[in-house]
């Protein structure tokens, strides 16, 4: 049950993620990605330091590993997103990030051989039917209207590496501290993300990040999404694996919806509720499917001994 719980908070801090990098958009995206680890980083390094020199052997042996994690997780997952969102738009890439649980479950299926029950394959086809109900507010214009471009492409990059880190995370966290290991992966994305930047300041000159939105959103970007959300994510998914964690990203944009009443002022349409419920909807049936297959297979084994 407190996986689940991670795994919901993780989803709502998620959703921050999407409307504080609506507000800060004009920032070039690999700046936004570059200045959130560097943030992330300076916070979790006085924590996490004596991790890294307590189990700098295993870091050492596994750094295939743990770079990447580095790579998928924390460097290129959000940079794709945000490089996405230069040339498409958001709602190619909310449908687009909405694809990631199938994927997961497919190669969760491939690679860990975990699989999902009748009832858990209905739960995820309700969450992403209503996820893209919520996104594209019902309207199947709206739907047989959408062009794709260079940015859907990168957008498929960001669900790849997604996908490809939840994965990883299942077969290597457990070997590694919690927070020695984010310093690792931090240094790597920021090693990675810096010269990428340092090209977009040469281009469009250094950006003003100490406007007061910027420096809120940064630091609310370097801080939740960037560790909080990742810390509980990485739990989340060690203890239910990938398919089932993943089901949780569908509640994005009913989140963001929620968020952006909230804070915005944006209005709610009756539509949306609607694929709003058919999204809890799914995701409860995918876990409560999944707590109840957990709780059979104690009995049938006691029953098997007996």
């Amino acid at each position: 049950m407190k996986a689940y719980l991670f795994l919901l908070i993780t989803a709502v801090i998620f959703s921050g993620n999407i409307i504080v990098g609506k507000a800060i958009n004009e920032l070039p995206p690999y700046t936004i990605a570059f200045f959130r680890v560097l943030i992330a980083l300076i916070v979790v390094l006085p924590i996490g330091w004596g991790q890294v020199k307590r189990y700098q052997t295993t870091l050492k042996k596994e750094w295939k590993a743990i770079l990447a994690l580095g790579l998928t997780g924390v460097a290129f997952f959000n940079s794709f997103i945000y490089a996405s969102l230069q040339f498409t738009s958001s709602t190619n890439v909310a449908i687009m990030e909405a694809s990631i649980p199938v994927f997961t479950i497919l190669f969760s299926l491939l690679f860990l051989g975990e699989k999902l029950r009748g009832m858990q394959w209905l739960g995820v086809i309700l969450s992403m039917g209503g996820a893209i109900w919520v996104i594209t507010e019902g309207s199947w214009e709206l739907i047989s209207n959408l062009a794709f471009n260079q940015g859907d492409v990168i957008m498929l990059a960001a669900v790849a590496t997604w996908v490809a880190y939840s994965i990883l995370v299942k077969f290597h966290m457990m070997k590694f501290p919690i927070y020695g290991s984010l310093v690792i992966m931090l240094v790597i994305a920021n090693i990675v993300l810096l010269p990428i930047a340092a090209v977009e300041w040469g281009i469009y000159g250094f950006p003003d990040i100490f406007q007061s939105n910027h420096v809120f959103g940064l630091l609310y970007l370097g801080v939740f999404p960037s560790l909080i959300a990742l810390v509980l994510w990485n739990k989340g998914v060690e203890a239910v694996g990938p398919s089932q964690a993943s089901v949780f990203l569908n509640l994005l944009p009913v989140f963001v919806i929620a968020g952006s009443l909230l804070f915005l002022g944006e209005e709610i349409s009756v539509v949306q509720m609607l694929g709003a419920i058919v999204v809890i909807s799914g995701v409860l049936l995918t876990t409560k499917s999944k707590r109840e297959a957990s709780s059979v297979s104690p009995m049938k084994k006691r029953q098997s001994s007996s």
